[in-house]
Formats: C-alpha cells, sequence, structure tokens
C-alpha cells in the first residue's frame, strides 16, 4: 500500500483531516454526536484538574512524519543553562526564605522557535488550522481562542536530550496545548499541581511546599505517549518535566493559544528561553498586554 503524500499548508482552508484520526477525533463534523461527546469530557476533564489528554490524536503516518521533521529540527534548538524560580523573577534577598521566589532550580530545556519551523510542517499546520483552533476553543468553553502572537513562542517544539529537564513553572498564557512527537528512552516525566493558584490569588505557600519537594500529594504524573494531545491549564498549575536519560530526545510540540488577541511573552522570560528579542517583544513590554496581574 502507498500513502499518500501529506498536503502543504493552506491558510485559507487549514483542513487537517489528513494528519487527524479522525475515526477518533472527527475535526471535521463539528457537531457530530462523538465530537460533542468529546468536548465534554475535555470540558470535565479540564474542570477537575486543568488537564486532559486525548491519545491517538493523529494518524499513523502523520505521527511517523512529525517524528521524522521533530529531528530535522533538532540541530536547530537553542539550549541556555540557568538558575530560574518557578516565576522566572529575579533573586530578591529582602523576601523570606520560604517564598518560592528564592528557591532556584536548574533549567536545562531547548527550543526551536515558531520562525524556524516550516508552514508546511506537521505541527505547523495543525497549530495554525482553524478547525484545530474551533476544536480547543469548544473543549475550553470559549467562543474563540487566538493564536500567540508572539513570533517565536506561538509555536515551539520542546528539545530535552539526556540530562536536561524543565524545571517547576507556571506558563506565560493561560492555557497551552501541546503534543509529544518523540519519547525518551527514560524519564522526561509530565508531572503538575492542578490549578494550585487563580487569577485573583498566588498561593505562595502552596507553591513553596510543591517545588521544594514538600507536597507529593498534590502532584500528579503524566506518561505521554508520541501522539498524544494534551489540553493544559499552565497558568494556574504549576509543572515540570523530569529528567531525561537515554540517546534519544524528548521532543514536544508546544500550540500557544490565548482567550485574547495580541499576547507576547515578557522580553526578560524571551530572552532566557531563546536567547534573543524581536521587535515585537520590545514593543509588548512597553505596553505590557496581559491578562492578569500574576507575578509572571
Amino acid at each position: 500500500m502507498i500513502t499518500p503524500a501529506l498536503r502543504l499548508a493552506d491558510a485559507e482552508i487549514g483542513d487537517i483531516t489528513d494528519l487527524v484520526d479522525t475515526e477518533l477525533y472527527p475535526l471535521h463534523d463539528f457537531d457530530s454526536v462523538r465530537l460533542q461527546a468529546l468536548i465534554e469530557h475535555a470540558r470535565a476533564e479540564l474542570a477537575e484538574d486543568g488537564c486532559c489528554v486525548l491519545s491517538g490524536f493523529l494518524r499513523p503516518e502523520a505521527l511517523a512524519q512529525a517524528g521524522v521533521e521533530g529531528q530535522q529540527l533538532s540541530p536547530k534548538t537553542f539550549y541556555s543553562r540557568r538558575l530560574v524560580n518557578v516565576y522566572f523573577t529575579e533573586n530578591d534577598p529582602t523576601l523570606p526564605e520560604q517564598d518560592p521566589r528564592r528557591t532556584f532550580m536548574e533549567r536545562t530545556s531547548g527550543f526551536v522557535t515558531r520562525d524556524m519551523i516550516p508552514p508546511d510542517a506537521v505541527i505547523h499546520r495543525i497549530y495554525v488550522s482553524p478547525m484545530m483552533k474551533r476544536f480547543i476553543a469548544a473543549c475550553l468553553n470559549e467562543e474563540v481562542i487566538y493564536e500567540y502572537a508572539d513570533p517565536y513562542a506561538g509555536l515551539v517544539q520542546n528539545v530535552l536530550p539526556t540530562g536536561t529537564q524543565q524545571p517547576w513553572h507556571f506558563d506565560t498564557n493561560e492555557f497551552i496545548v501541546s503534543m509529544m512527537t518523540q519519547k525518551p528512552e527514560q524519564g522526561g516525566m509530565f508531572e503538575y499541581s492542578p490549578m494550585i493558584r487563580s487569577r485573583t490569588e498566588e498561593n505562595l505557600d502552596g507553591v513553596g511546599r510543591v517545588v521544594r519537594g514538600e507536597d507529593r500529594d498534590s502532584v500528579k504524573i503524566l506518561e505521554l505517549n508520541p501522539g498524544d494531545l494534551q489540553i493544559f491549564k499552565g497558568r494556574f498549575s504549576v509543572h515540570r518535566v523530569t529528567q531525561v536519560a537515554g540517546s534519544r530526545e524528548r521532543h514536544t510540540a508546544i500550540f500557544a493559544y490565548s482567550e485574547q488577541p495580541g499576547i507576547i511573552g515578557r522580553a526578560e522570560r524571551t530572552r532566557q528561553l531563546y536567547g534573543r528579542l524581536s521587535e515585537a517583544h520590545l514593543e509588548a513590554e512597553a505596553r505590557k498586554v496581559r491578562s492578569d496581574a500574576l507575578l509572571d
């Protein structure tokens, strides 16, 4: 059997039925009983603990291509190694020792930014598809969601070689949609403390106990697999990826959407993560376009 070639991205149509397993996830038939049931399931999961995993989201041939493309993108990864706290803020010695802003952890992860990911790549086609955005918005019980306006962070491939990790942190935008495209041999587990803070309450004591390892009871552990689509309220649930081991890198596509248009990452955090800034970041820093007043 000859597998048909995957189509290039079409900004006008955004049809990704050749990529998504429509038997399981009929995104093309929005009003179908099956898709509406999936949406209700996702809403319930997100309401319970801010996380929903949809297994086997991609067709096998699309997942295989995404894996190959991820390997091709890997040499473009920007790596940095530095100590960060959960909010990516500078050390403030005037704060109490138990304040989580005083706890610093080594971050050794790497990213390929959106401007380096070809528009016809599987993960880029998924990210820009109106079909995908409508589905994710419905799962989040939103009328509409927007692509993250950040020219680097809207879509990224997270790359974790052996010995690297993502320490405890919160996300900049309200929620993150991600999909693993390559699983490491060992490690790389996703851990999170569900909805540990809100728009109006930082819960510094609770966050501090998690990041210091004093509270493991509130922490959930996920073993994700390639092709699993994860919807996660990472702005409110502190989370991390444990250290990877083995010769095979951990690759994850991160699709950043927002409830509001025009959201761009803070300049200092962008510099830490991606090693550079664009004019858009400098302009946004002056405007400080944010959806809340949380620490990060």
